[in-house]
């Protein structure tokens, strides 16, 4: 069936005649391992992994959040109360097809937040990640590309971090950074122009208040700002006025003209 070859780090939990048992760990071999079910853990307070996932490289690299095995765990990894993750090996799949369609019927409509984390483990990877690209999005998944496995774990850790912050944590406080990053991207614009300094520019902001209404002054109101003599303000003017492109002469022409 679908199950057939899946490889023991990346296949479903098996039962054993000693109970429920992850892959990577031969059977009969080792200590015992206590099942820790789902209902007995809180996902608040760590990353719960699917006992399925032991043996994945990745596990190494996730080192910033707490974790923890879970027998009974449907996705890969639960990052919070409704966020949730699978993982898929673009090598595995182009062996697997069918894989990650019996692990996504497997979660059914559940979480709120879906991420499949996909490792580009081959050479060519754009025809495998088109079919996934359309799984994921038919099946209402985040797809999120990483390039190793330590880059995948950042992923996990990033969403077990950022699980209880506002919004604004990711946006940035508007009335500083964004203010100051406007600011420093006019500044750099505007001194490209020649013989435009960063005094000249705070003097322009100050006087016109946006770099729309700088751009759509006339020449006789950048004349009134203090500091901008005539040189400068023709300068100024040209460059907001001038074609993006220099013309080429001749384009445009029919042949033979």
């Amino acid at each position: 069936g679908d199950r057939e070859g899946i490889p023991p780090t990346l296949g479903p939990a098996r039962m054993t005649s000693s109970g429920v048992q992850g892959g990577g760990v031969p059977s009969g071999s080792g200590r015992a391992q206590a099942v820790v079910r789902r209902k007995d853990v809180n996902p608040s307070s760590c990353v719960l992994v699917s006992r399925r996932q032991t043996g994945n490289p990745l596990l190494r690299y996730i080192k910033n959040v707490r974790w923890t095995f879970v027998d009974d765990l449907v996705p890969d990894y639960q990052m919070g109360q409704s966020s949730i993750a699978l993982f898929l090996s673009l090598k595995y799949h182009l062996l697997h097809p069918q894989y990650i369609h019996y692990r996504i019927r497997e979660l059914q409509r559940a979480f709120r937040l879906r991420v499949l984390i996909v490792h580009v483990d081959v050479d060519d990877p754009v025809k495998p990640l088109n079919a996934v690209t359309k799984l994921a999005c038919l099946s209402d998944f985040t797809l999120i590309c990483g390039w190793s496995y330590e880059e995948c774990a950042r992923y996990v850790e990033t969403f077990k971090t950022y699980e209880t912050k506002p919004h604004d944590v990711l946006l940035g406080s508007k009335s500083t950074a964004a203010t100051d990053d406007y600011t420093s991207r006019v500044t750099h614009a505007l001194t490209q122009i020649r013989g435009v300094n960063k005094t000249d520019v705070l003097t322009l902001t100050t006087a016109f208040g946006t770099l729309r209404e700088i751009l759509q002054a006339s020449e006789e109101d950048l004349s009134s700002c203090a500091g901008l003599g005539p040189t400068k303000v023709k300068r100024l003017y040209d460059a907001f006025h001038s074609d993006f492109y220099p013309k080429v002469p001749g384009a445009g022409k029919p042949l033979g003209e």
